[in-house]
């Protein structure tokens, strides 16, 4: 496994931790209040670049993550994409160059 394999797979590692540990707080609140409390916390807290990874993770294999997180995942925002967030600032990314381009 490369260096670079080895940093995503620790930050994988520490997404999931993380996201579960939030979770286990809220597993003392009621239902509701735990699945709000999540949400809410990730969205506060979580830059983009990390709930995008954690989507990423979700939507792959949800079963690592504590069932209050998958639960509160229908809360928290979704980020988009690079490539969505550089068309709604006007620029496009042309296959195989680095970064994007103005639209024309």
């Amino acid at each position: 496994m490369s260096h670079d394999e080895d940093h995503v797979a620790s930050t994988s590692e520490k997404l999931v931790r993380m996201a579960n540990q939030i979770a286990s707080f809220f597993h003392s609140k009621s239902r509701e209040e735990g699945v709000t409390g999540v949400a809410e916390h990730i969205n506060k807290f979580w830059e983009p670049r990390m709930r995008r990874q954690f989507f990423e993770m979700l939507d792959a294999d949800p079963a690592d993550f504590d069932e209050l997180v998958v639960a509160a995942s229908a809360k928290i925002k979704r980020p988009l994409t690079p490539e969505q967030a550089d068309k709604n600032l006007g620029y496009i990314r042309s296959k195989g160059a680095e970064g994007a381009v103005p639209l024309k």
